[in-house]
């Protein structure tokens, strides 16, 4: 079986963005990114919500090839350029999409299948409200939370709408030097 994985960078006070969708305070470096890197090299398969699906669409696929694209650029445009793709929407058509597969109903039936599926890791980036969805369904089986050294006050909640408990265990953590620090927890 497949792992489904979800990957958000979270404030301190537990937000993912600040009141209108800034996400400026969030801290990446090239340690990160080799991390990450390390992780997408164990999918086959990125999940994403329909409104982080259009902004990955808007980089992701020509990011590698501008003249000043950074190894990272390169690295997760190459990737993002060959996985597969999964979009929760209701409203986006599947007409003149590559390698995308759109999921709009039976959500727990088609995420399970896709999940046992032969092939390796699924990778979900942020995407809040089709990560709750999955979550309320308990389709997500390993979470990394990448806590930002901020306090932001106002914002968007990581879990907000989350309908049930969702207990946890605690895999693993990392520290950046940039200050983040990673938390895996599995389900336990």
């Amino acid at each position: 079986m497949r792992n489904l994985t979800f990957f958000m960078h979270v404030s301190l006070d537990g937000l993912i963005s600040g009141p209108s969708g800034e996400m400026n305070w969030i801290k990446v470096d090239e340690e990160i990114f080799d991390f990450v890197g390390t992780m997408t090299a164990q999918a086959d398969t990125a999940l994403y919500g329909r409104v982080t699906y259009e902004m990955m669409q808007g980089y992701w696929p020509e990011a590698g090839n501008k003249p000043n694209a950074s190894k990272h650029d390169k690295e997760h445009s190459a990737w993002y350029n060959q996985v597969s793709k999964i979009v929760l929407s209701k409203t986006l058509s599947q007409n003149g999409l590559h390698n995308t597969t759109i999921i709009a109903d039976n959500l727990t039936t088609k995420i399970n299948a896709i999940k046992a599926k032969e092939g390796s890791n699924i990778l979900i980036f942020g995407s809040p409200r089709a990560s709750i969805s999955l979550l309320n369904e308990g389709l997500i089986d390993e979470f990394w939370l990448f806590v930002n050294p901020v306090i932001l006050g106002k914002g968007i909640p990581l879990f907000k709408g989350v309908s049930g408990t969702t207990k946890l265990k605690l895999i693993g953590s990392r520290t950046f030097g940039c200050g983040v620090i990673a938390i895996h927890y599995g389900k336990s």
